[in-house]
């Protein structure tokens, strides 16, 4: 099933939260910090400002040496990137998602299963919102096989349940995201990423709401 709205801001605002990764302890100092302040901009910044602050965080990544950088960091990179497309005007938003792109595509063919597969997991993400052709790169089907593959490296964690969830929400595949949103929900939190595991649960229970709608149609 085709998700077709146009390219907006309001479309790619979903990858806003696409947060993903392994203990910050265990993370260079460039990807440790794009971290933090991803999360204190998408949940504590006011809305007002949040697309500035994110403008900086972007900003921050273009200065980075292209030179052997941290896969974890091109990964964050990406989501930063990633996130911002959801910020931006419709007319800039695809150039930030396919950078995005090319962040989570080298860091898969540097090392796929850094931070737990995060990378696969995006990239899924940004097929499965994102329009496609002519639009833009969009594809339900690549998006599935990303999804799934981030799933096999890290399957009892929050983000690739809830965003294998979220797909098959909308591919109609309600008990089955019932069955990955609440295995999300049920993930063992990260003492060292508070405010990110609230929204992402906020989120699983928004969505379980809409699955539950369904089943009872």
């Amino acid at each position: 099933m085709r998700y077709t709205k146009a390219l907006s801001a309001v479309l790619l605002t979903h990858l806003a939260t696409a947060a993903f990764g392994q203990s910050s302890s265990a993370m260079p100092e460039e990807a440790l910090h794009l971290q933090k302040e991803w999360a204190r901009v998408n949940y504590e910044v006011s809305e007002d400002d949040r697309a500035d602050a994110m403008s900086n965080l972007v900003a921050s990544c273009d200065a980075m040496s292209p030179e052997n950088p941290a896969v974890e960091t091109v990964i964050w990179c990406g989501i930063v990137r990633s996130t911002y497309a959801g910020m931006a005007s419709p007319f800039s938003a695809m150039k930030y998602a396919k950078a995005a792109r090319q962040d989570f595509e080298n860091a898969i063919e540097f090392d796929g299963e850094a931070l737990s597969g995060s990378a696969y997991t995006s990239l899924g993400t940004l097929y499965f919102k994102v329009p496609g052709w002519p639009v833009g790169f969009g594809d339900d089907d690549e998006a599935g096989e990303y999804l799934q593959k981030g799933l096999g490296l890290n399957p009892d964690g929050i983000d690739p349940n809830y965003f294998y969830g979220e797909y098959l929400y909308e591919q109609g595949e309600y008990e089955k995201s019932r069955q990955h949103l609440l295995k999300a929900k049920s993930a063992q939190p990260r003492p060292d990423r508070p405010v990110a595991d609230r929204g992402r649960q906020a989120e699983i229970d928004n969505l379980l709401s809409k699955v539950d709608d369904k089943l009872r149609d």
